[in-house]
């Protein structure tokens, strides 16, 4: 009999190269994946890839085309629109859990969150910003104890770096996050869950907008070009 173990492990293992390559930008939206050359540079026979391949398109990373071949997947502007409305209304609903159900524990751990937030922020250090960010959202994911709300929260964001955005680059929208986090604590504490929902929504779908104006402000110098031409 197979050992099904091994050959888990390594389609796995391939999967998360792979995944590795589009978040890091090696492998752009829109890329074909070249399924003989990984083969040969995993040292692999196309069963685990092909394996792998179909754990990324159900993850949303990657587009399978019939006679065409794997291509990393693309998000329009619509997509982008329908991701973003459904982590507000999941993250608001968990912001609103939270401050209905958390303990003096949970909140030295958002203020030590907070805290890391407000330091990178001070630093300039916009990368660092962006981890304790995400450390802030899964610690409320975390707090609010909901696994399922936390398991399609984590696939929606893992498809949403497929818009390579850090719009906290952006002029003031690193400001206004910490302010949007420090508010959101606020209404933890007061144990207002309202508020808390209110300020969540609000949060992520300024995420949104932030992400328009950058895609528009990188868009401009082309448009102006074809202008001129």
């Amino acid at each position: 009999m197979n050992n099904k173990i091994i050959s888990l492990a390594l389609f796995e293992e391939v999967a998360e190269r792979i995944r590795n390559r589009i978040f890091s930008q090696e492998l752009m939206p829109g890329d074909r994946i070249d399924e003989q050359l990984l083969t040969r540079e995993f040292g692999i026979s196309r069963t685990p890839l092909r394996e792998a391949l179909k754990v990324l398109q159900a993850e949303g990373l990657v587009t399978l085309v019939p006679r065409r071949g794997c291509f990393v997947a693309q998000l329009n502007e619509r997509d982008l629109d329908d991701i973003y409305a459904t982590v507000a209304l999941l993250e608001s609903r968990c912001a609103a859990e939270v401050a209905s159900t958390r303990n003096e524990a949970d909140l030295k751990r958002l203020r030590l969150v907070l805290n890391k937030l407000e330091q990178t922020a001070a630093s300039g250090t916009l990368q660092r910003y962006a981890e304790a960010n995400t450390e802030m959202h899964e610690a409320m994911q975390d707090i609010a104890g909901n696994r399922w709300q936390k398991e399609i929260l984590q696939d929606l964001r893992r498809i949403l770096k497929l818009s390579r955005g850090l719009t906290i680059g952006l002029p003031g929208r690193l400001e206004d996050s910490l302010r949007e986090h420090a508010e959101l604590l606020d209404a933890i504490e007061q144990r207002d869950a309202a508020r808390a929902e209110t300020v969540m929504h609000s949060h992520v779908l300024r995420q949104r907008e932030a992400l328009r104006q950058m895609q528009d402000e990188r868009s401009a110098p082309t448009a102006l070009h074809a202008a001129n031409t």
